[in-house]
């Protein structure tokens, strides 16, 4: 379990580092127009709400990485939370954080 732990711990780390680089300030951008054709603007629009999703599926990681390490400490760790059976160790291996078996994350 202390490599489950120290896994997590890791991914938790890189979660917190990429949220916190979509979420920095961006720098001084001058006049930007948003016109009627794509421009800096128009550009800087659509990336912004591309790091917005990117950010919304961190946090949704961050929040799998939290319950998993939870887990661990309650020993539930290999257990779904939705119906109790086994996670199992493929599924834990490639995602270390997977708190639902296949079928329960299949429905989410």
């Amino acid at each position: 379990m202390d490599t489950a732990r120290t896994t997590l711990l890791d991914k938790k780390a890189d979660l917190e580092r990429e949220m916190a680089q979509l979420t920095a300030l961006p720098g001084d951008r001058g006049e930007i127009s948003f016109g009627k054709r794509v421009g800096e603007g128009t550009s800087m629009a659509v990336d912004r709400l591309s790091q917005v999703a990117v950010h919304d599926q961190l946090q949704l990681t961050m929040v799998d990485v939290e319950r998993a390490l939870v887990k661990i400490e309650d020993g539930s760790r290999g257990t779904c939370d939705i119906c109790g059976g086994p996670i199992g160790e493929e599924r834990l291996e490639a995602l270390p954080w997977a708190t639902l078996c296949v079928e329960d994350a299949a429905r989410r």
